[in-house]
């Protein structure tokens, strides 16, 4: 501790402070060897020989002072006994910490996927490579194929390493058929977590199968397909074996009621281990058979009459046909677009948890007065309303539209669209008292009206409407 305090006191704004006492001694040394110089150089030179005896000693204090000078140096720039080579702490302490924000934008996340050859020290390249880039493997999935293995890596880069470059350092190491994308916090749950996460909600609700897919496989365009009149063979019209059928971009897997969901993704081949996790929630979808969440809200109306919002699947089949019968032409022409006869050959479509999710507002007899749809659209969501003639106008359409958007918000969907007439004024009122970023598209008297839902709270869209909730 002594040792430690006296080497503090002697430094000054960063470098040592001289004593007088030393410098004083140092003046007495130096008068004190010019006298003994002086001293022995009367002596010398009167002798016989003094010239080259002179000559001779100054070459000897010369060598001497060069000797001294090399090996002060040499022990001045090595470390002391038990310096750790650390800096002193007075930089440190003025340069601070750094920032968090500043932390965060010094890195950035990727995923990627790449091919490397299937032999002992192919990963162990592709390691050493980002290493070098100051590259740091957060996650790893290997998945074999035939000819290969396909790594799947989520990264945690320096920021200004650019996509180009992580490419380049990819190809070098002898990584083929690179992918490369940003990735976010969301990214970080492990695989194992997040499919599980994923088997749960598939299990609770069947119209999280189609979400659940696109969130396991990643950016793809999912259709449901409907079933064949042809009976079902080993493999049959629609394409696809019992079993399912991967084909590059695109795998094809088999549902319960004999259709077939298609899933494509053009940028990217599935691997067979992404197809067999695919099969897996589709299998887990089956044995559970169908099955909507329970459960439903009571409102008022303003003029005080009770309904109630719930979740509607093919069971409601009939009840919906009875309010088709209780619409008028007009109203089921403007939900529908075409011919009014037609109207009922939708609803068996519509009602199917594998399209989407389906709310229904029932009142006190249990009567069915609307009804708001959420339908998968490949990557798309769209939203559609249905209220009969004569409950028209009292905020139930907006009631449901709100909550339509609220689930599509739960859902991960980053817009939702309605496709309606232009002389719809219902329909563009709903949308609009939704208090979110529209878009308009008008072409021959249909009108496509797009929400952004970037960033919106689920909670601020319910209760909607100036309905009350009880």
């Amino acid at each position: 501790m002594t040792a430690d305090m006296s080497d503090v006191t002697r430094r000054k704004h960063g470098r040592p402070a001289h004593h007088w006492r030393r410098d004083l001694i140092e003046l007495a040394a130096l008068f004190t060897a010019v006298a003994v110089a002086d001293t022995v150089a009367n002596l010398i030179g009167h002798g016989p020989h003094g010239t080259p005896l002179l000559a001779a000693s100054a070459l000897a204090l010369i060598a001497t002072a060069g000797f001294h000078t090399w090996w002060t140096r040499r022990h001045t720039h090595a470390p002391p006994p038990g310096d750790t080579g650390a800096r002193p702490s007075a930089p440190a302490e003025q340069a601070g910490p750094a920032a968090p924000d500043q932390e965060a934008a010094e890195t950035s996340l990727w995923r990627m996927r790449t091919t490397v050859r299937d032999e002992p020290g192919s990963l162990a390249a592709l390691c050493t490579a980002l290493a070098h880039q100051r590259v740091d493997i957060l996650s790893l999935q290997a998945h074999p194929l035939a000819e290969g293995t396909v790594d799947e890596l989520l990264l945690r880069a320096p920021g200004l390493l650019s996509g180009a470059e992580l490419t380049r350092t990819i190809s070098a190491a002898g990584g083929t058929g690179t992918w490369l994308e940003r990735a976010d916090a969301h990214d970080l749950v492990d695989a194992p977590t997040r499919i599980l996460g994923l088997a749960t909600r598939t299990a609770l609700d069947a119209a999280e199968l189609p979400l659940a897919l696109r969130q396991l496989l990643g950016r793809c365009t999912i259709r449901q397909l409907p079933a064949t009149a042809a009976p079902a063979t080993a493999e049959d019209a629609d394409g696809a074996p019992v079993e399912g059928a991967l084909d590059g971009t695109v795998l094809r897997l088999r549902v319960p009621e004999g259709g077939v969901i298609a899933v494509e993704r053009p940028y990217l081949p599935f691997t067979p281990t992404e197809f067999a996790r695919a099969r897996a929630l589709v299998e887990l979808d089956s044995r559970l058979g169908p099955r909507v969440p329970g459960g439903q809200d009571v409102l008022t109306l303003a003029e005080g009459s009770d309904i109630t919002v719930s979740r509607a699947d093919v069971d409601d089949l009939d009840a919906a046909r009875a309010m088709h019968d209780r619409c008028s032409p007009q109203t089921l022409s403007m939900r529908y677009h075409g011919p009014v006869r037609d109207a009922d050959r939708y609803l068996n479509h519509l009602l199917s948890p594998r399209f989407g999710r389906t709310l229904a507002v029932r009142t006190a007899s249990g009567r069915i007065v609307g009804l708001g749809h959420l339908l998968w659209d490949g990557d798309e969501t769209e939203v559609a309303l249905l209220v009969e003639d004569d409950w028209q106008r009292r905020g139930i359409g907006g009631e449901l539209l709100g909550r339509l958007v609220a689930l599509a918000i739960e859902a991960g969907c980053e817009s939702v669209y309605a496709v309606t007439r232009s002389s719809n004024t219902g329909m563009v009122a709903a949308m609009r008292g939704l208090g979110l970023p529209l878009d308009y598209q008008i072409e021959e008297g249909t009108l496509v009206i797009t929400a952004s839902l970037d960033a919106t709270p689920v909670r601020s869209l319910l209760p909607y409407d100036g309905l009350r909730q009880d």
